[in-house]
């Protein structure tokens, strides 16, 4: 018998979820102890990952001070970049490699705890470039075996890297947004200090909380566990299961937490009692969406970051245009909601009711009132009006739609299967909501 009937059992379907367990250290003052943390894993000589901005803050200082008071060795790679290519993962693969070190350290946002869990797989077990990469760019390659050990130190609370499997980056010779997603690159430990959070511009806090947001309402509608096809054989399971008890209970949370204290934190930057549990936020929907996994927003985002043309956000490196992961991915997410919302629509009524949306005798279809909530978020904190906030006009939906397509895992992870013409529309809807 299934815990909801929205998990009931499909002809084909798999039967079994797995709880891909996390070891998460959260509280204020935690990234003091990482230098304790690194010694209990074993680690004498270790890599320490950042990016050239985060270098200057005073979390590297404190996570280098505590590593070399416990005797550990330390070279810092400070060469990280934001929005992460093949040739910057290649570059930190390379001194990986050479610097034969025994345990890894990232202090960044997800660009850097992406990159340094593709250094360390590639110095661990070499092989070809592409050989882990998603199909279908790439081989696909299961992990050998494990790694050596990665302390996750975000400085953000958007992309819940310290939580997941999971390292995005531009592949350059396509134009394309892929990955490797596998739980043998998930970090050994996640240190989440909410005093990294106290130096974030309010624009950036509302991108992570809404990332957060979107990575917890994907996760919860998903398709669910029983309706992916069995594997057949365990350790074929993937990474993303779809929606299962486990993320159900995490997401939830999540989006209780995002609506409670987002517009507040984004409205009242220095008063620092909203982000302690925006942070928490992030993590709960990050174990949350490493386990079931996002869907057609993310899938929709990568296309929407990989096409900007003169955009640049206030509060991000303004050298070059880029759509910053949370505005690209929160654009699309309204839109989303109002086409599925129809294909589980209890689920859609649940994130509405977490969110703090009023839903008794209210005459809209549930995708249209957690839609309607969210674009009033977006509103109070200054997100982009939609597609067109961002550069993007109707000539673009064709291209935009183009280059989603291909991203068939968070695609296919939809509560429903997607065809190519309903992707053009959720872009089509997506381009303005006020």
């Amino acid at each position: 018998m299934a815990l909801t009937p929205y998990f009931e059992p499909r002809e084909g379907g798999d039967l079994t979820f797995v709880v891909e367990a996390t070891r998460e250290k959260f509280g204020i003052g935690a990234l003091h102890e990482a230098g304790a943390d690194a010694k209990a894993l074993g680690m004498t000589r270790a890599a320490l990952f950042t990016d050239p901005r985060v270098a200057k803050l005073e979390p590297v200082a404190i996570v280098k001070r505590s590593l070399e008071a416990q005797g550990i060795d330390v070279a810092v790679y400070d060469e990280v970049t934001v929005e992460p290519t093949d040739a910057s993962f290649k570059k930190a693969i390379a001194f990986a490699t050479e610097g034969k070190f025994d345990g890894y350290v990232s202090v960044g946002g997800g660009s850097v705890m992406d990159t340094c869990k593709a250094a360390d797989l590639y110095a661990s077990w070499p092989d070809d470039f592409l050989a882990y990469v998603n199909p279908p760019i790439g081989g696909g390659k299961l992990v050998p075996g494990p790694l050596k050990p990665h302390i996750a130190c975000p400085t953000t609370f958007g992309t819940a890297s310290e939580c997941t499997g999971i390292a995005i980056f531009d592949f350059q010779e396509m134009n394309a947004k892929t990955g490797i997603s596998t739980a043998g690159i998930k970090p050994s430990l996640g240190i989440c200090d909410p005093s990294c959070l106290a130096t974030l511009p309010p624009t950036v806090l509302a991108a992570n909380g809404l990332d957060v947001f979107s990575h917890a309402v994907e996760s919860l509608t998903a398709r669910p566990y029983t309706a992916r096809p069995a594997p057949g054989e365990p350790r074929l399971r993937p990474l993303s299961q779809g929606a299962n008890p486990y993320s159900d209970l995490n997401c939830l949370e999540a989006i209780r937490l995002i609506g409670e204290n987002l517009v507040a934190a984004v409205r009242d930057p220095g008063d620092m009692r909203y982000r302690e549990p925006l942070m928490f936020a992030g993590m709960l929907a990050g174990i949350g969406f490493g386990n079931a996994g996002c869907n057609l927003p993310h899938g929709m985002s990568y296309a929407v970051a990989g096409l900007v043309k003169d955009f640049r956000a206030p509060g991000w490196p303004q050298d070059e245009p880029m759509v910053p992961h949370g505005y690209a991915v929160i654009v699309n997410s309204p839109s989303v909601f109002r086409f599925t919302g129809a294909m589980c629509p209890e689920r859609h009524l649940m994130a509405a009711k977490a969110l703090g949306a009023e839903t008794e005798g209210v005459n809209k279809e549930p995708g249209d009132i957690l839609a309607d909530a969210v674009i009033e978020i977006m509103r109070a904190t200054g997100m982009p009006n939609g597609l067109s906030g961002v550069g993007y006009d109707e000539r673009d939906i064709p291209a935009l739609t183009d280059k989603a397509w291909p991203q068939k895992r968070l695609i296919d992870n939809a509560p429903a299967p997607i065809g190519k013409d309903d992707l053009e529309r959720m872009f089509r809807g997506a381009l303005r909501y006020w």
